[in-house]
């Protein structure tokens, strides 16, 4: 006797059961479950200048702007203490993903046994980025510091820093800024006002919620008739 289950809706469910049962763990320190995603800004001045907020006034900007390129916003974020960490990083390629790997296993958690990472299918986001970086010995430190877990594709809505992402878009980036020292300095004043406050995430939606709510990406399974 043998089972048939689609091979791709099969692999859709494995991933987000995995990454919902990372969700459902007691904190541990030890093995701290870190969730990272990145986002663009793109990067605008104001030739004209604004206007200053005033009493009952609030700032305004000329409608006239000019773009200078984009820079990218890498987030992590600890959904169970509320603990986050954001760079702002000239490029998203796989050297700065493997600098961030860095500082999250050297400064975020250096006592950590493991960090229990979750991130969604893009291309860097892998062990090899940090063999792209850094020499052997130091890529496989870090490596081995790093459990990892992958949301499945067009299933990143199940990466806990995306909510963190939005967030940090609607607080912090709609305004405009035209420079990466600026981008780094209002996002490192809105990191220390999220991680002062200790705002956590609490995730609800568990494996047995995804049975129910989502029975229709689990695959049939049929008992194959034996020849």
């Amino acid at each position: 006797m043998s089972w048939c289950i689609p091979k791709a809706s099969a692999r859709y469910v494995a991933k987000m059961e995995d990454v919902l049962e990372v969700y459902q763990r007691p904190y541990d320190a030890r093995r701290p479950q870190v969730c990272l995603d990145e986002i663009a800004k793109v990067l605008h001045s104001t030739p004209r200048g604004d206007i200053p907020m005033q009493p009952g006034k609030p700032r305004r900007e000329d409608y006239e702007y000019q773009r200078h390129g984009t820079c990218a916003l890498f987030l992590a974020i600890e959904p169970l203490t509320g603990k986050r960490r954001a760079w702002a990083r000239a490029r998203r390629t796989m050297h700065d993903f493997a600098e961030v790997l860095r500082d999250l296993v050297d400064e975020m958690y250096p006592d950590a046994e493991q960090i229990v990472l979750v991130v969604d299918n893009l291309n860097i986001h892998h062990a090899a980025a940090l063999y792209e970086h850094f020499e052997p010995a130091e890529a496989r430190r870090i490596a081995a510091k790093i459990a990892w877990h992958y949301t499945p594709e067009h299933g990143s809505w199940l990466n806990i820093a995306e909510c963190e992402l939005s967030v940090l878009k609607r607080q912090c980036l709609k305004a405009r800024m035209p420079d990466l020292e600026t981008v780094t300095r209002e996002v490192a004043a809105w990191e220390k006002r999220r991680n002062q406050a200790q705002v956590t995430i609490d995730w609800r939606f568990t494996t047995a919620d995804a049975r129910i709510k989502l029975k229709r990406l689990y695959p049939v399974v049929k008992e194959q008739e034996s020849a």
